[in-house]
């Protein structure tokens, strides 16, 4: 069991780790110092939930648990109930880190230790459970979706993926990266692990880009950096970042969905114009965050590339027979080989002792083509999957909950990344749940939206990435299998 990582913290013990917007500010020695408190209070090999948000508090958490070898699900401190409640009953956790503001929704649980904001609380009836040597940490697959599915990462898996981050993005302990993203979001840890491998000063704000108090922030602090999916740069363009002045900014990075390529390219034009860097990345939970880059020298000749693979990692493409593709601009589905691909998943306690089901080797699920240079450019998808504003959200599992909910209505799930579509015929129905109300006597238009209401609900992502489309018929085979193609596109 590897944990150097973060037992590593003494290289860097006078250097400031974190301030946050609420006046916090902690070296790396008082990481350390957290860090060996916790393991006086928790048994190493024991299971934490953590409940996170963009706070010097919840980064503490985080840390104490793999600096002392608890394994820790990080979890949106907004997470909706019914999910929470059946990774609750699924895993059991003995411990729990949550702010202190939310103290009244875990009654069960017993004070053991507070600081910084954020409360360490205990299960009274422990759950003896077996933990893999490997396992350091679990965490959703960047949907929202109410799946209990867990990826499950090893120490290596992080340290791996982290060290590789810093090496291609060439960074320091001069780095002062600003929060955009959850930090129990895949990306958004990635970034807080690869600055503090290096030694860097991590500025964590729970304000979002649409917001004066973040880049007061953001000036305050002087943030060299940040991060965001598709939907951040959709919005800072509206936000006329192009005007903005930012003399600080010297990075920016992108991943969590593909840019559309004129994006891209005034991304890349503005960042080349400024004297600044931006970097568009390719990653999955699965691979622990990071597979690809793209150099951001090429960031402007190469545009609508996801890049090249990270260091100590290699693609291959592979045609439907499984066999390897060589020749450039053909396509095929992406695999990827690295010490950074995790696991595998959990579905439960029992999959928590099981150790590496992946051998370094992840079938991404992903289309893509290689041109002659190298470069990997991503098609499509071959599973049933959108990135909505950086969360991947799975289209069955929508579906489901949609015909668990609507039970009169037949319905179906599509659409493109940023943008799901509920197809569905207007026949009435009764809904199932509190926020559904009675729709017997609702024609089919007030249906869909009360459909796009669920799923927002459900699903934690703003109502603007869903829309409805009424059809006669969902499109079905001989075998009663959905013909999505046939399915209407949407505007």
């Amino acid at each position: 069991m590897e944990t150097s990582f973060y037992n590593g913290l003494e290289r860097y013990r006078a250097q400031t780790a974190v301030v946050d917007d609420t006046g916090v500010t902690l070296t790396y020695e008082d990481l350390e110092n957290y860090a060996k408190k916790i393991g006086e209070l928790l048994p190493q090999r024991s299971l934490a939930f953590c409940y996170c948000e963009n706070t010097a508090g919840s980064l503490c958490s985080y840390i104490g648990c793999l600096y002392n070898s608890v394994v820790v699900l990080l979890l949106n401190r907004s997470i909706d109930k019914e999910l929470n409640q059946e990774l609750m009953n699924r895993y059991k956790p003995s411990f729990i880190f949550a702010p202190v503001e939310d103290r009244d929704i875990y009654s069960d649980y017993s004070d053991m230790y507070t600081e910084h904001g954020y409360m360490l609380l205990e299960r009274g009836n422990k759950t003896s459970i077996c933990l893999h040597d490997e396992l350091a940490l679990l965490l959703t697959t960047s949907g929202s979706t109410g799946s209990p599915k867990l990826v499950k990462q090893s120490f290596s898996n992080i340290q791996s993926n982290a060290q590789a981050i810093a090496e291609y993005l060439e960074l320091d302990g001069e780095e002062r990266p600003i929060t955009t993203l959850p930090m129990n979001y895949t990306y958004g840890l990635s970034i807080i692990n690869s600055h503090l491998q290096v030694g860097a000063t991590i500025c964590m704000t729970t304000k979002g880009i649409l917001q004066k108090e973040f880049w007061d922030f953001f000036r305050q602090q002087q943030a060299t950096s940040f991060g965001g999916v598709p939907y951040t740069y959709e919005m800072l363009k509206k936000l006329r970042f192009f005007g903005m002045k930012l003399p600080s900014l010297r990075t920016m990075t992108q991943a969590g969905g593909k840019l559309t390529p004129k994006l891209h390219k005034e991304f890349a034009q503005y960042a080349k114009e400024q004297g600044k860097r931006f970097v568009v990345m390719y990653g999955q939970t699965e691979a622990t965050a990071r597979m690809a880059y793209l150099p951001y020298e090429k960031s402007l000749d190469k545009y609508g590339s996801m890049g090249i693979a990270i260091p100590g990692g290699k693609f291959e493409l592979i045609d439907v027979d499984g066999k390897i593709i060589t020749a450039s601009d053909t396509v095929g589905e992406l695999v990827y080989y690295g010490p950074n691909v995790t696991l595998g998943y959990a579905e439960g306690l029992e999959d928590l002792k099981i150790g590496d089901e992946r051998k370094g080797k992840l079938i991404t699920g992903d289309m893509a083509k290689r041109d002659e240079d190298g470069y990997y450019y991503i098609v499509g998808r071959k599973k049933r999957f959108l990135k909505i504003f950086g969360n991947r959200v799975n289209l069955d599992e929508c579906e489901r909950m949609l015909h668990t909910e609507f039970v009169q209505n037949e319905c179906a799930c599509g659409g493109v990344d940023d943008k799901l579509c509920i197809y569905y015929t207007g026949s009435s129905m009764r809904g199932q749940s509190s926020i559904s109300h009675d729709f017997d006597t609702e024609k089919g238009e007030e249906i869909g939206k009360k459909m796009e209401q669920f799923l927002s609900h459900k699903t934690g992502l703003h109502p603007s990435a869903f829309v409805s489309m009424q059809v006669e018929e969902i499109p079905k085979n001989d075998a009663g299998k959905i013909l999505y193609k046939e399915l209407p596109a949407i505007g």
